[in-house]
């Protein structure tokens, strides 16, 4: 099993990627990871699968993936969220994810992202905050009283 890379060190990643890709996909990167933490001061970053940036906090809330012609930012439970400004606009078939795809020369509507990424937070943390479910066990012991000695009764 892979350990995980640490936070301090997925940081620098993070850094080191934005600079390595020089162009309007690493302004377009730096400019999200920024309103991603001004929505969410307590956001986690990671680097997972190889190279990509996540932001966590309660689960992971998004990533920041760049290709030739886009910087797609896909949330884990987008298709639970709702987006009144209509930011998702990819992968929106999904049953499960959803994302923003930005192309060079896109402005960002950064009211709405962080609107959209503390939704995605909150679900997080909603979903951390339910009791789970005890599981129950092959055999469950119960105390009878009939008057005389308690007996454990296995059923």
């Amino acid at each position: 099993m892979k350990r995980p890379v640490p936070v301090e060190s997925a940081s620098a990643l993070i850094d080191e990627k934005i600079k390595e890709l020089g162009d309007w996909r690493g302004k377009t990167l730096a400019k999200v990871r920024e309103i991603i933490h001004e929505a969410d001061p307590e956001i986690v970053e990671e680097w997972k699968w190889m190279g990509t940036p996540v932001w966590s906090h309660g689960g992971i809330v998004c990533t920041g993936e760049t290709y030739k012609n886009v910087v797609k930012m896909t949330f884990a439970k987008g298709a639970a969220l709702q987006d009144p400004s209509g930011l998702f606009n990819s992968s929106l078939d999904g049953n499960v994810r959803r994302a923003v795809d930005i192309h060079e020369g896109d402005k960002v509507d950064t009211a709405a992202l962080k609107d959209l990424i503390r939704a995605a937070v909150a679900l997080n943390l909603g979903g951390k905050s339910k009791p789970k479910p005890r599981r129950a066990s092959g055999k469950r012991a119960c105390k009878l009283d009939c008057g005389q000695q308690s007996k454990k009764q296995e059923f």
